[in-house]
Parts: structure tokens; sequence; C-alpha cells
């Protein structure tokens, strides 16, 4: 498998990852009373993992958008700066 393959898999099951670590809290915290209302819902389990899953998407998308951005290479150390290479400009005059 090609390495840009690995590399957006693995990140994105880290985001996946970081959202049922997420959902884990928020019902544990029972945050906007999210717990109550799924375990006292017929359809609970299924909203559960609706949750988990549309959070999983955005976690990844950021997880994978985070480690893009933390790629970059070092930048040239090497000699900046200094004067640029003069270039004649013409300019004719207009007669009158």
């Amino acid at each position: 498998m090609p390495k840009i393959f690995r590399f957006y898999i693995r990140h994105c099951l880290i985001g996946f990852a970081i959202s049922g670590i997420f959902t884990a809290l928020l019902m544990y915290f029972n945050v906007a009373n999210l717990w109550h209302l799924i375990s006292t819902s017929d359809i609970g389990l299924m909203a559960l993992t609706v949750f988990w899953v549309l959070n999983g998407i955005v976690f990844a998308g950021a997880q994978t958008a985070v480690a893009v951005l933390l790629m970059t290479e070092p930048e040239d150390k090497g000699p900046r700066g200094g004067k640029g290479v003069r270039v004649p400009a013409l300019a004719y005059a207009s007669k009158r």
C-alpha cells in the first residue's frame, strides 16, 4: 500500500478514536442531557452510533489536516537578502 494511503488511514483512525473519547466524555458528563435522551430512547444505540460517526468524520478530517500542516520541512538557512540586480528602466519623454 502506498505511503499516502497508510498516512491517511492512520490519521483517520486517530480521529475516530478521538471522536470516541469525545463522545464518551459527553455521555459521562451528560452534556445537554444527551445520556438521558439516548438511554431512554428505543433507538438510542443508533443515535449514539450516528453521533460518533458524524463526530468521527469531523475529527478525522481535522486530524489529517493538522498532520499534513505539521509535515513542513525546516526552512533553508542559506544566505538571504542582499541587494537586487539593477535593471535600467527606460522612460520616453513625450513631445509637446
